[in-house]
């Protein structure tokens, strides 16, 4: 089965202080204030979500945040690292201080020791230049056809992204887009979700005409079909969808962002991936939903020795 875009193995962080981020706020519109203590029911909310992925055969690695460092975003472990075939790791500048915080060297550790890693890029030094990639969140990347589609904000800067696509060999493909209310998205991946055979995307939000066909014509020249979102269906997360490989190829997303979806479009979807909905309105409340809680590892895992 071909991982390249649907990674087999992830990783994700399992929050106990999790709350919505004060220092996100201004500029993320999918972010809602929570009450003062949400994190218990967070926490089983994220339980529920590893228990349902590895049901499904996906080897998700948890790591525990018991919030010592003032890191209420830290369930969203995308934006500060990523991991590409051939054994690369980035690690990326985020753009709130808070969140700065989060990248940590045990999840790196374990990467190194649990898979095959070649050499660590670290980008995140041009933090003290106000700059930032936040991963994932800012890039959505099609392993398949070396593209790393941007939607244009704070948290995408150009110099950063010009290094990181000479770095890994990706063609950078950059455009504006806004939600209803004319506000920029803040990051790509609440637009976009590229699986293998298809892409979910909000066409709608990209208002230069020419960009948003070139968006389209480039996800088709990979053969795949592209289901094109409202402004409603991204507003409940249902373009925030990760593939991922298990006991067969699935479609991480959130039950509300399936329930945003037509027929027809789960329709397409289901041709070559199960759409597996998690549960998890808590921890939308901060402004992300399943994809931005997935870092998913595109590595090649160590044979296990033998002990002696």
């Amino acid at each position: 089965m071909n991982l390249l875009q649907a990674p087999q193995s992830v990783v994700m962080i399992r929050p106990h202080a999790f709350c919505s981020n004060p220092e996100t706020q201004g500029d993320n519109a999918f972010q809602t204030p929570t009450p003062k203590d949400v994190s218990l029911k967070a926490r089983d909310e994220f339980d529920a979500a590893v228990s349902t992925l590895r049901s499904h055969g996906v080897d998700v690695n948890v790591f525990e945040d018991f919030g010592t460092r003032h890191t209420p975003d830290s369930v969203f472990p995308n934006n500060w690292f990523s991991t590409h075939a051939g054994g690369h790791v980035a690690l990326y500048p985020m753009f709130a201080k808070n969140r700065q915080r989060e990248r940590r060297s045990d999840v790196i550790d374990m990467l190194k020791r649990d898979f095959r890693v070649s050499d660590v890029i670290d980008y995140s030094g041009l933090e003290h230049d106000g700059l930032a990639l936040e991963g994932t969140g800012a890039m959505v990347l099609d392993h398949i056809g070396r593209i790393a589609f941007v939607a244009k904000s704070n948290r995408a800067d150009p110099v950063v992204l010009e290094r990181f696509c000479t770095h890994f060999n990706y063609e950078p493909i950059a455009f504006d887009a806004h939600d209803a209310a004319g506000q920029a998205i803040y990051h790509t991946n609440v637009l976009m979700g590229i699986g293998t055979d298809f892409a979910l995307v909000g066409l709608d939000l990209i208002p230069d005409a020419e960009r948003r066909q070139t968006v389209v014509d480039r996800l088709a020249e990979t053969g795949r079909e592209v289901i094109a979102l409202t402004p409603w269906q991204i507003e409940n997360f249902a373009g925030n969808a990760i593939e991922l490989t298990g006991n067969s190829r699935i479609l991480a997303l959130s039950s509300r962002a399936l329930d945003a979806l037509r027929p027809e479009q789960i329709d397409v979807i289901e041709r070559s991936a199960t759409p597996v909905p998690l549960t998890i309105p808590t921890l939308e409340s901060a402004g992300g939903s399943v994809r931005c809680m997935i870092a998913g590892i595109h590595l090649t895992r160590r044979p296990e020795r033998n002990a002696a």
